[in-house]
């Protein structure tokens, strides 16, 4: 009866056991997501609900903890975010949603528009928290002394309603009514906290309802009025005859005896510009200067000269495997899938475009991408061998092992696949693997500390 006794506990302690066991995992098992209350606008002024990433949480196309919650910048790229030297990453808060645990999540973009998501922004809806804090994307500067300035080129530096990306939508003052000669009124220095450059809030002289903020290079203390004896005039004329725009190079120190004389080679500007030098950094928006007929030998003070320009083509790039092509113009075409993560290598940095950009009637350098990508490497998405693989270290990759293979710029078929190119044309890039490495690759491009402008 004993016996029997402890076989009917055993047997009914296995049954309750069992039953608790399936009990855990059926409630572990089961997925558990937040609701979100209604979106509400912020109302506050604009100008203090700028935020900066502090890294610690991702951002999302609805509150995270939302079902159906999509990451649109991870974790580690709110790090970057936050880190970052560029106003443009600073975000402007707009909205927020509250879940049903309590959790705030403010709807953010970033100043120049590429990040836009909701952010975990901690319990409170009046205050900013968690991954995101308050910001202070100008700080006050020291006023100069002399307070009365003139702009020395508003093709390259003009009024903005805000300096650049400090608040979100800033954006390109209506200088029409004005002249190159006016004289501005400094009424206020700031500088961009991120990047450290200076900027002047100033008001027209003639016209005071006209004012705005300009970067403080690009202003003088010497008076750019153009006269017979101190300055030359550019028209830039496009290949059709049309005038794009005008500029006057003016030297402050000239005086009338300078009239009809040649401008000589130690003759500057109020921005110590060489006529030549502020020849090229005037052209118009979306041009450069024509390598043909732009001779300035002997420009005489007084006069206008006209310098052709061509439209500034911006090339892309696609890439090739050369590998087991000898290096020549044959290869195969690589896609998105073909790197790491199934990310297409980017070219954002500005010194990077600058190296596309170009006259659209010249031949495209590739020696400018043999410099760009110097000591950059790009990885393959992983591969599983079907055989045995040596790598390059000597170690053999076993059989149905993940492994990654290493790319580098393949200059003579690059130089050979783009004979004929200009820029603004497609520019296909040569890649040879050079290296074959055991394990996963953690980045679509690695590149070597001296060129940290590449976009990795």
């Amino acid at each position: 009866m004993q016996s029997s006794l402890k076989k009917s506990l055993y047997l009914g302690l296995a049954a309750l056991s069992f039953g608790a066991v399936a009990t855990v995992s059926t409630t572990a098992s089961a997925k558990s997501y937040a609701t979100a209350g209604a979106y509400t606008a912020l109302k506050t002024d604009a100008t203090t609900r700028n935020v900066e990433a502090t890294g610690t949480n991702a951002l999302y196309t609805k509150p995270g903890t939302v079902k159906g919650a999509k990451v649109v910048a991870s974790k580690a790229t709110m790090a970057e975010l936050a880190t970052s030297k560029k106003s443009a990453n600073y975000f402007r808060a707009y909205g927020v949603k509250t879940t049903n645990r309590g959790s705030v999540y403010y709807r953010v973009v970033t100043m120049d528009g590429k990040y836009r998501g909701y952010v975990y922004g901690g319990n409170s809806d009046t205050a900013f928290a968690g991954g995101i804090k308050l910001a202070n994307t100008l700080t006050d500067a020291t006023m100069p002394v002399n307070k009365t300035v003139y702009l020395t080129n508003t093709n390259k530096n003009t009024l903005w309603t805000s300096p650049k990306y400090t608040q979100y939508k800033a954006s390109k003052v209506n200088l029409q009514n004005t002249t190159s000669t006016d004289a501005w009124t400094v009424l206020a220095a700031k500088t961009k906290t991120r990047e450290g450059s200076l900027y002047y809030y100033v008001q027209n002289a003639t016209t005071p309802t006209i004012k705005g903020w300009i970067y403080a290079g690009g202003t003088s203390t010497n008076s750019t009025a153009a006269t017979a004896y101190n300055s030359v005039t550019i028209k830039y004329q496009a290949a059709d005859g049309s005038t794009v725009s005008t500029a006057s190079w003016v030297n402050p120190k000239a005086t009338t005896a300078n009239a009809g004389q040649a401008v000589a080679d130690t003759d500057v500007n109020s921005s110590n510009a060489k006529l030549a030098d502020f020849v090229k950094s005037a052209a118009p928006t979306g041009y450069v200067a024509s390598s043909i007929n732009n001779d300035l030998t002997g420009v005489k003070y007084g006069t206008t000269v006209v310098i052709n320009v061509n439209k500034q083509a911006t090339s892309t790039l696609s890439f090739f495997d050369t590998t087991n092509s000898n290096g020549i113009t044959g290869g195969t075409a690589m896609t998105a899938a073909n790197f790491v993560g199934g990310v297409y290598p980017a070219v954002t940095a500005s010194a990077q475009q600058a190296a596309l950009q170009g006259d659209s009637t010249v031949a495209f350098n590739t020696d400018n991408l043999a410099t760009m990508f110097k000591g950059v490497a790009f990885n393959s998405a992983d591969k599983t061998s079907t055989t045995d693989v040596k790598a390059s270290d000597g170690t053999t990759i076993k059989a149905g092992t993940v492994y990654h293979e290493v790319y580098e710029l393949d200059t003579t078929s690059t130089k050979a696949a783009n004979t004929n190119a200009k820029y603004g044309d497609n520019i296909k890039v040569g890649l040879k693997v050079t290296s074959i490495v055991a394990g996963s690759a953690t980045n679509t491009s690695v590149s070597d500390p001296t060129n940290s402008n590449y976009a990795k």
